[in-house]
């Protein structure tokens, strides 16, 4: 390690249907770091889960693809034997991990997972707040658990689909209505979402949600403003001003998110005082009910109706380029971006730093 900087594992990619998301957050990340302060070397895992370590980035790379590194299975071993090496009694080249992984095996408990079997520092959320922010059914389940408003929505698995469609529907139809929204339980980034009008579409809804994930969720659908808050910290967290969501499609597709560019953000968002207020204290409340810690992003619908506040779910791994919502509240709120990477690193540390100091042994 050079002296006086620190290094940063940077991960990314991954088996998961978000996986170009998450290269484009990657590049926007090494390309907005200090390099004044840090070196960056990157992890690089493929869409069928192989790993590839890259050569220390001391400047911000060329483009996207320069990010994807080829790999084979004698690569994946270098690569996890380096993020191991404490485990091997050796000095680890890294202080800390920086995964950017979106949805399934990143997002989702896993790689954090393997970040505390390592004993390794990692920046954002943990291993249990992770992965009830993936699960949207178990995400749910804790914000009634917590008191939190949300929509009526319904579950099942593949095996109940396969065995009870016809039970399934007509609950559904009485419980929900039409129009209702069908996603699967554990992604991100409106990947395998659809609007289902009527009970045709909800059958191809399900079909193409089940291609994504073993276990659906079915949502209500309100009529509302779509309102998002960033959250940041451990212990004692702080929310961001709150932002709007005018999406470009029927609803916040992955188009309207990524690729028609036709989306509007309003930040802050047109709220009251008072309105805005509650939409950040409900913000803390989802951060608390997960058990969050490090970086969170909630999102809320305000119903037209009557503008009461509706938690929609949470993200501990949101979207990252300059121009995604997560940083963009931050910058309103006072934080650029290179300060917000440098404050998610210190959190990573100090909660390292916390738990290093628990004791795993009965000694009274």
């Amino acid at each position: 390690m050079v002296q006086n900087k620190m290094t940063v594992g940077i991960v990314y990619g991954g088996k998961s249907g978000e996986h170009e998301v998450s290269l484009q957050t990657a590049f926007a990340v090494t390309s907005a770091f200090d390099y004044d302060k840090y070196e960056l070397i990157p992890f690089y895992i493929s869409k069928q889960g192989t790993w590839a370590k890259g050569n220390r980035l001391t400047a911000p790379p060329a483009s996207v693809d320069a990010l994807q590194l080829k790999g084979n299975p004698e690569d994946t071993r270098d690569a996890l034997n380096t993020l191991f090496s404490r485990l091997y009694g050796g000095e680890s080249e890294i202080d800390v991990m920086f995964p950017l992984l979106h949805g399934t095996y990143g997002e989702d408990g896993t790689i954090q997972g393997l970040f505390e079997m390592a004993d390794m520092p990692y920046v954002g959320a943990g291993v249990l707040p992770s992965a009830a922010g993936m699960d949207k059914v178990t995400m749910k389940k804790l914000f009634a658990q917590a008191g939190i408003e949300q929509c009526e929505y319904a579950y099942f698995n593949h095996i109940q689909w396969k065995r009870s469609s016809d039970e399934l529907i007509v609950n559904m139809e009485g419980q929900l209505g039409y129009p209702m929204f069908v996603k699967p339980a554990n992604l991100g980034s409106s990947v395998g979402i659809s609007k289902a009008r009527n009970r045709e579409e909800l059958i191809e809804a399900v079909d193409y949600a089940l291609r994504y994930d073993i276990k659906v969720i079915v949502e209500e659908f309100v009529d509302a403003r779509e309102v998002e808050v960033s959250v940041l910290g451990n212990e004692e967290a702080i929310a961001s001003v709150p932002g709007e969501i005018v999406s470009s499609s029927d609803y916040y597709d992955y188009a309207a998110k990524y690729t028609d560019g036709q989306s509007e953000m309003l930040i802050p968002a047109p709220l009251d005082e008072e309105k805005a207020d509650q939409v950040r204290e409900a913000a803390l409340s989802a951060f608390r009910a997960i058990e969050g810690n490090g970086i969170t992003r909630a999102d809320f619908f305000v119903r037209r109706s009557d503008g009461k506040i509706l938690i929609n779910e949470v993200n501990t791994m949101p979207g990252f380029t300059p121009f995604s919502m997560y940083p963009l509240l931050w910058r309103e709120t006072g934080i650029s971006y290179k300060a917000l990477l440098d404050r998610m690193i210190e959190l990573a540390l100090e909660r390292y730093e916390l738990k290093q100091a628990l004791q795993y042994e009965n000694n009274k």
